[in-house]
């Protein structure tokens, strides 16, 4: 799998081209026109195709209560049969699952821990995921500069962390708060040949990526419900063949006889019309063009990052080329604590109408702005014009 390249951060000179609004996008939402939700990252959006295929679900639920659980299994089986083949992915080495959080609790659970291992993890990876980390063996910190300038410095910092200790390295595959690859394939083979087992991040890279999971990692989990436009609480967790047969639910069911994946799946009396309907969110992704899609999101993070570049004190930071993501640093006092940044983030969407992603960091946080296809560029423009007098 070839990944995207990481490019230096550049000041614009001039603004980029404004681009072009995509063909009924807006119209495949619920989302409310009063808001501009510039955030898709954190949370999705559900189309309302998937919607309806959900809500037709659940009516098959409530019709045939019986008939329907008796047969969910399997049926699951098939849907997962279907998501195999969008990510190019073996079906019997992948798993539904409802979140990263419980992919990685799942995975790290199936990693023998001695006494005096180590997990190695980074200062940019997801809090719930770090903390499942830390729940199992001493954690070390790699410090992540977010304005490494490329893969390699990424790679190299990394690498220089390891110790005679490190057992495991949790790292994302996209990082959440940056925006920018970090678990490439020449990084997993490095960590592969000095016998460290790899737990991939993957939250974001399911329909953001034509190849979405990781290339060489032991393990790897990443959320359907964020780009991949299929019902909240729809996630994947892959294994490669070595690890399968270690994988245990985290509660008992009926399936634990038939191994993974159908032993992870299985969790009795539960609500599994997301997972059932996820399918439809990649078919949509097909239909609509996969790479057109992919392409249209990209130039509208890009064109927000742009403006708020323009900012005074706005950082724009290095970025993962093809990504419909884009991150900036604050000015300096600025969302330095998770306290200050989620008030930062609420105040923007209360006064501005807008919704972004604000992060924490000493010295001054950073904000993150998305593209999709609900968007418009003047969704961005408002944005701009609006935050430095509502920052000063």
């Amino acid at each position: 799998m070839t990944e995207p390249a990481t490019q230096p951060a550049t000041q614009p000179a001039t603004q980029t081209a404004t681009p072009s609004a995509f063909p009924g996008g807006p119209g495949l939402f619920r989302l409310d026109p009063g808001t501009a939700h510039l955030n898709h990252g954190s949370y999705g959006a559900v189309p309302l195709p998937v919607q309806q295929a959900q809500e037709a679900l659940r009516a098959e639920a409530h019709a045939d209560p019986d008939a329907f659980f008796n047969s969910v299994s399997d049926r699951l089986a098939l849907a997962r049969a279907r998501i195999a083949a969008h990510l190019g992915a073996d079906p019997e080495g992948i798993a539904f699952i409802a979140n990263a959080t419980e992919g990685a609790n799942l995975a790290l659970d199936a990693i023998p821990l001695a006494d005096g291992d180590e997990i190695l993890v980074t200062d940019h990876g997801y809090g719930t995921v770090v903390a499942a980390a830390a729940r199992r063996a001493p954690v070390t910190t790699v410090a992540l500069d977010p304005h490494l300038p490329d893969e390699d410095a990424v790679r190299e910092t990394v690498l220089a962390a390891l110790t005679p200790r490190t057992k495991v390295a949790l790292l994302d595959h996209v990082s959440s708060p940056t925006a920018r690859l970090v678990a490439g394939p020449r990084l997993l083979a490095d960590l592969a040949a000095r016998g460290v087992t790899t737990v991939v991040d993957g939250a974001h890279t399911p329909g953001m990526l034509a190849r979405p999971i990781a290339q060489g990692a032991d393990f790897w989990f990443g959320n359907l419900h964020k780009w991949g436009y299929a019902p909240s609480g729809s996630a994947l967790l892959a294994v490669a063949p070595a690890h399968r047969a270690r994988v245990r639910a985290l509660a008992p069911s009926w399936e634990d006889h038939r191994g993974f994946p159908r032993s992870v799946e299985y969790r009795a009396t539960a609500d599994y019309t997301g997972w059932l309907a996820a399918p439809e969110g990649l078919d949509l992704l097909e239909r609509l063009g996969a790479a057109e899609v992919r392409a249209h999101n990209t130039a509208l993070a890009a064109y927000g990052a742009d403006l708020l570049a323009r900012i005074p004190g706005f950082t724009a930071l290095p970025y993962t080329e093809g990504l419909p993501l884009r991150a900036l640093l604050l000015p300096p006092g600025l969302a330095e604590t998770r306290d200050a940044a989620s008030a930062l983030r609420e105040e923007i969407a209360a006064k501005l109408r807008t919704r972004v992603l604000v992060w924490p960091r000493q010295g001054g946080g950073g904000i993150r702005v998305c593209g999709q296809i609900y968007n418009r560029p003047e969704e961005y423009e408002r944005l701009a014009a609006a935050l430095p007098a509502f920052l000063s």
